[in-house]
């Protein structure tokens, strides 16, 4: 199948020509109930560092932390140094990435709608147990749910939204789960602002509230319909073909049926697609595929994300300029999202790549040499932060051109 406008290798090229179909009111609802799951993600980075900057958390957990955080007119280094603290704020993160391990072959075996609804239950049991959690176990234990969600979701959602979408469309509507990322940091942020009046049960409120967007992935997943490919993929083409016509709006899907069917046929024709894409010919897309994710998380922008209410405290910010700050930064994030959305498919995802890449380059680099050059006050720390966020917003299009250079024995 094509994604992102190229076409799969062994697949007949001219077909993608005779592509017909249109963007029908069932993939729009389709797409944003499975682009929530991008809110899961984002509702989770902008949450943490705003709970863990509220008193009443710290008084009840971490009580060092916060003798520490009374103490900052004195010494603000290190005053957030806690490795409970830190076990609450990665164990995500690493249940997410043994998820993620999990959630591929469930993905492929039994469809992406299962894996949906996987992630948004177990976010659900997560996000229930942080929000009435008594002890640091509770409070692990639902990290560790909301990372499984999140591994789940972030394996399967996007995948879902590229298969579903018209191929002319496929850069845009998969830029759903982007823009749902960038709106659950936004709201989170917004929620932070306003719970951290509420001691000391605010952030109660704050862990509690993600099991909105987790139950609207939840009911949503068992309403949506599987995916055409995936249908394929299990056998299923009768099926499969329905569904295709139902979501382009016509029954003239020979073409993008019978290449969907191909592209399947040559996946399942290899008998170790892990072992092939080791293979010279694959090489460049493996390089690509490893690495340009993996330069784009060593920027920094999760952390910054992550601990946005901690970092703006430490830089001398009070509590509610923090939160405030943070807020401002994850509206900025959405807003850049708005344009990368109706760029991508004009443009294309280099161009986002490229043009995001050098505006990072500019705002990191101000951010750090400034302090010696300018001496950097505050404000003009909290604008470059902001830049780098909208930077990085234009600069998602690395997704994009991941969904379009995978190897289809591997993808």
């Amino acid at each position: 199948m094509p994604a992102g406008g190229l076409v799969p290798t062994g697949v007949a090229k001219e077909r993608a020509e005779l592509y017909q179909g249109r963007v029908t009111l069932y993939v729009v609802i389709a797409c944003i109930v499975a682009a929530v799951g991008g809110s899961i993600f984002g509702y989770d980075i902008g949450i943490s560092g705003g709970v863990t900057s509220m008193d009443g958390f710290l008084r009840e957990f971490f009580h060092s932390v916060y003798i520490s955080k009374q103490h900052a007119h004195e010494n603000n280094y290190c005053k957030y140094d806690n490795q409970g603290l830190a076990a609450f704020t990665s164990s995500l993160y690493f249940a997410g990435l043994v998820a993620s391990l999990v959630a591929s072959p469930i993905t492929r075996k039994y469809g992406r709608r299962t894996s949906i609804i996987c992630g948004g239950f177990s976010f659900l049991v997560g996000a229930t147990v942080n929000a009435a959690a008594q002890n640091l176990a509770m409070l692990l234990f639902g990290r560790i749910m909301l990372g499984v969600g999140i591994g789940f979701g972030n394996q399967a959602v996007p995948l879902y939204l590229s298969e579903m979408a018209p191929t002319h469309l496929r850069g845009a509507l998969n830029m759903m789960f982007q823009l749902a990322t960038t709106l659950g940091i936004f709201t989170a942020n917004m929620v932070n602002y306003g719970t951290q009046k509420l001691e000391p049960w605010g952030w109660r409120l704050s862990l509690g509230l993600a099991a909105i967007p987790a139950t609207l992935m939840t009911v949503g997943g068992c309403l949506l319909p599987e995916t055409p490919n995936s249908l394929i993929e299990m056998g299923s083409k009768e099926r499969g073909r329905k569904v295709l016509e139902r979501i382009r709006g016509t029954d003239k899907v020979d073409a993008e049926f019978e290449d969907m069917v191909d592209a399947s046929e040559l996946a399942n024709s290899i008998k170790h697609p892990f072992r092939n894409i080791l293979k010279k010919r694959n090489r460049p897309q493996l390089v690509m595929a490893i690495c340009m994710p993996t330069f784009q998380i060593l920027t920094g922008i999760n952390s910054i994300l992550f601990y946005a209410p901690v970092l703006f405290q430490s830089m001398g910010f009070g509590g509610n300029a923090s939160l405030y700050s943070s807020a401002v930064t994850g509206a900025v994030l959405a807003g850049s999202t708005f344009i990368s959305i109706a760029a991508v498919d004009r443009l294309g995802r280099r161009v986002l790549l490229i043009s995001g890449g050098i505006q990072m380059i500019i705002c990191y680099s101000c951010h750090n040499l400034g302090g010696e050059i300018w001496g950097q006050p505050r404000t003009i720390k909290r604008v470059l932060n902001i830049g780098c966020d909208s930077d990085m917003s234009i600069c998602f299009g690395i997704w994009m051109v991941m969904g379009s250079i995978r190897v289809d024995c591997t993808k």
